[in-house]
């Protein structure tokens, strides 16, 4: 054993054991772990290239959680894989002028060596790739399901239309309404897409993150319901009479729109659709003016949170539908915040009672009228109050027979009134909208429909899949390279024979990270999507991610297993029993600024900062040219600010437990981490104590090996028996509650424990040394595994307890907690005076006794106390 601690050879030892064993390779039914399967799963990477600090984090945690779990008797499945279809590979294609498939590939194998390296429990058989076709495969073939079931299904729907590069874009890759590449004016334009219906499970999505996920943070469960955004109202139709040029009722002579505030339909004063409804783009046909604003409201935003922000603007159609109930002609307005995609397309406006529509009819001189009234208010047509939205206190006014009622009897009674007028009935709605699936890019999976001039849309038959994406294209931006590969584009109709067209859109990405964590579970599966395996792993016990994912991500994998439940592919309801969503990764930022304003950012190692005398950053300067540069804050890790820490950097300085170490310790696992170079170093001298103090100590500890633990045992060596064990029971509540932090700070209690225990040379003192070295070694193990891997070697604890990798958790020992004396705290009329020592089984006389001779105690005391108080094995407080 060498003296001094070499971080590079010690990882590289273990991790070649590891490997050489296939330490990690996981099996069903394992008869080694009696306590059976638990499912812990990291979130999977996209394959960009080099891991960062986040990655760092995430997976440690879930190794930390393998291996403790494992000492435990668990059979524990840890998987990884890469999301490895997606826009940034096209992007970087574009940038180095080669395929998607080449950049990904070896950005995989990088970003692998880089997992090694950190010596993580990954089970490397399950691993998955998204742009293999033996996983996309099976994307189509449950395509085909879902669109055999009606749960797929195709529709127009709005996009980014880049007309120069004639290409769909992404809503980020809009900029200022300009496509990113061409700076051309974007367009809103209707396609053909394909969607799933992930509203007809909006109900159940909706109820089980609501009380059926126990284990998921209360904020993320809040998010989803929120998405989901359930809504109880009424659904209305305006009649009209318009006819289109082939003199047809446009859309059956009925205007819908859905309220949950029909207790204010008799404030409506005009209605607003959205620019591309049937009845603007009728108006527009003989408007120039109105059909240039329906251009330029093509070239907005199709984000619908975008509309919430947006400058609202509107024109009237020169329309008229009437009211439902007063039978009044009300003004039919295009608005640029009316989304197509969301409801009917248009809406009611109640200028007197919503603030939008409030500001929108004074912008426009639109008439605002009152039907709500609280308590007698003055309500003012000039100045919005909060009170005009009240529901909670208001009460119909203006409105005839529903005067006087409140929000939910006028609710009833307009819906009732409605529905017999067939114009309306009460209705829930949902925010959530169906998913969109379809998207016009290369790098994704194809979407397994042909199009054939005699039999329209054709499934692409089971036995055909996986319709293959070729990997030798190069984007260049000028539209989908798929549309100009003809090899791929041309094939055969399979109803007719004749000469056809494959789709040359690919599914959102979305789609191949929504069962990833099932396909692990059945790995090399050729036959099924996923086979008998998954019912031993599934659901996932424990399931491990950024917050940036508590929406979409989850709320499509939750979609996605019910859907597979009811095709009868698997058995459970939901995918994830728990959620960790773990904190960021922050760090410093430094930036200069030009005359322009524009920043330009300089990482935190490139940057020498002054202290005060109290260690605070007051100035910092470029190392390179000596000049000042801004200090910025600490901000997420990211490559815009260019402050992230490379953990490849940080592996080769200082090892991948030290690594570990820090970022276990430096904040609890779901709060923000904030990087620390000197936290790092604290954490490299940490690993150095542990290997120096094995090291002092190995020839007693291995003479110790086969001496057991003496039954007597003077009071020096009880005491470190109690402290060690102590500590052991409070690490074990922090691994189960998942607070690695306070986990690290129970080792380094162990640490200290032992450093300082005086030895006797005794083989009573040996013994003692022996069973508590080994105990820190082994909670100390899930988080730096190598070091701890190899001193249990060296010390020659793997002759008598086997691999520490199956070693048993160490075990509480009841007995060493016991104490022949305890000590209690005294104090003075509720003020901390003193401690004493009073034997265990003392009785309150005694103690009382005690405590009254305490030197320090009758410094307080004058005369005889008023009462003395005694809380058994804790304190005496004395009232004088």
């Amino acid at each position: 054993m060498q003296d001094r601690y070499n971080h590079a050879e010690v990882e590289k030892s273990a991790q070649e054991h590891w490997e050489s064993t296939e330490a990690y390779k996981t099996v069903e039914n394992d008869p080694r772990f009696p306590k059976g399967k638990f499912y812990a799963c990291s979130m999977l990477p996209y394959p960009s290239g080099r891991l960062h600090m986040g990655h760092v984090r995430n997976y440690t945690i879930n190794d930390v959680m393998y291996r403790y779990l494992r000492m435990n008797g668990y059979n524990v499945l840890m998987p990884m894989g890469w999301d490895a279809f997606g826009m940034p590979a096209e992007n970087a294609a574009m940038a180095h002028g080669i395929p998607p498939a080449e950049w990904t590939y070896s950005n995989i194998t990088h970003m692998k060596g880089q997992m090694a390296s950190m010596g993580l429990a990954i089970d490397w058989s399950r691993e998955m790739t998204a742009c293999k076709p033996d996983y996309y495969k099976w994307n189509q073939w449950m395509f085909l399901k879902m669109l055999e079931k009606g749960i797929i299904y195709q529709k127009t729907g709005t996009v980014n239309w880049d007309p120069v590069d004639q290409t769909v874009l992404a809503n980020e890759q809009v900029i200022d309404g300009r496509g990113w590449r061409s700076g051309a004016l974007i367009e809103k334009r209707e396609i053909p897409m394909y969607y799933a219906r992930i509203t007809d499970y909006a109900e159940e999505l909706r109820d089980y993150v609501t009380d059926k996920l126990p284990g998921w943070p209360e904020r993320v469960r809040t998010m989803q319901i929120n998405w989901i955004g359930k809504s109880e109202g009424v659904r209305f139709a305006f009649t009209h009479d318009i006819h289109d040029t082939d003199g047809q009722l446009i859309g059956d002579g009925k205007l819908w729109v859905f309220t949950t505030r029909a207790d204010t339909i008799k404030g409506v004063t005009f209605c607003t659709v959205a620019p591309e409804h049937d009845l603007a783009r009728f108006a527009a046909k003989d408007n120039p003016e109105l059909a240039e604003f329906i251009e330029e409201c093509k070239r907005g935003s199709v984000i619908e949170a975008d509309m919430a922000t947006m400058e609202k603007k509107g024109m009237p159609t020169g329309l008229f539908v009437n009211h439902p109930l007063t039978n009044q002609l009300v003004e039919v307005w295009v608005g640029n915040y009316v989304l197509m995609s969301y409801g009917d397309g248009a809406v009611m406006a109640v200028p007197a009672h919503d603030e939008r529509d409030f500001e929108f009819a004074h912008k426009y001189g639109l008439p605002i009228r009152q039907v709500i009234d609280v308590d007698g208010q003055p309500f003012m047509e000039n100045e919005w109050h909060e009170w005009y939205a009240d529901k909670e206190h208001g009460k119909c006014i203006n409105s005839g027979r529903f005067d006087g009622l409140n929000y939910q009897e006028a609710v009833d009674a307009v819906a009732a009134v409605l529905a017999e007028k067939g114009l309306g009935e009460k209705k829930v709605t949902y925010r959530l909208r169906d998913w969109g699936i379809s998207r016009q890019r290369y790098w994704g999976t194809p979407i397994p429909i042909i199009h054939c001039p005699d039999c329209g849309a054709v499934p692409v038959p089971e036995k055909d899949l996986p319709v293959l994406l070729p990997e030798n294209c190069i984007p260049d931006g000028s539209g989908n390279p798929l549309a100009k590969d003809e090899k791929f584009v041309n094939t055969t109709c399979p109803h007719c024979g004749k000469p056809a067209r494959r789709e040359t859109d690919t599914m959102d990405t979305f789609v191949d990270s929504c069962w990833y964590f099932m396909r692990y579970c059945s790995p090399g599966s050729d036959k099924a999507m996923v086979d008998e395996r998954i019912d031993y792993w599934m659901p996932m016990d424990q399931y491990i991610g950024g917050i940036e994912h508590a929406v979409m991500h989850l709320l499509y994998a939750r979609f996605y297993t019910k859907v597979m439940r009811d095709l009868g592919l698997i058995k459970f309801d939901e995918p994830f029993v728990k959620l960790l969503t773990q904190g960021m990764v922050l760090n410093e930022t430094y930036f200069r600024e030009d005359s322009s304003g524009k920043k330009s950012w300089f990482n935190p190692e490139e940057v020498e900062l002054q202290l005060d005398d109290k260690g605070r950053p007051v100035s910092a300067q470029l190392k390179e040219d000596g000049k000042a540069v801004n200090i910025g804050g600490i901000e997420k890790m990211s490559k815009s600010k260019n402050n992230g820490i490379d953990p490849q950097t940080q592996i080769e300085q200082y090892g991948a437990d030290t690594a570990r170490l820090f970022t276990m310790f430096a904040s609890p696992p779901e709060q923000t981490l904030e990087w620390s170079g000197s936290g790092v170093e604290g954490a490299s001298r940490f690993l150095r104590r542990v290997w120096a103090f094995a090291f002092k100590n190995k020839e007693m500890i291995e003479k110790a090996a086969n001496q057991p633990l003496p039954k007597d045992l003077p009071e020096s060596l009880k005491t470190l028996r109690r402290e060690i064990h102590q500590v052991l029971q409070q690490a074990n509540q922090d691994y189960a509650r998942i607070q690695y932090n306070t986990v690290v700070s129970a080792c380094m209690k162990m640490l200290n424990t032992l450093e300082a225990a005086k030895s006797d040379n005794s083989p009573e003192f040996a013994a003692v040394m022996r069973e508590t070295l080994s105990i820190f070694l082994r909670t100390l193990y899930p988080v730096v595994p190598h070091i701890t891997y190899v001193l249990w070697q060296e010390l020659g604890y793997e002759k008598t307890d086997g691999d520490l990798l199956n070693a048993a958790w160490p075990e509480v020992d009841a007995s060493a907690l016991e104490q022949d004396e305890i000590e209690m705290v005294v104090q003075v009329n509720g003020k901390l005076r003193s401690s004493i020592h009073v034997p265990k089984a003392a009785d309150k006389a005694t103690i009382e006794k005690i405590a009254m001779e305490n030197e320090n105690v009758q410094k307080f005391i004058t005369g005889t106390p008023k009462r003395v108080i005694v809380v058994p094995n804790k304190l005496v407080n004395i009232v004088v």
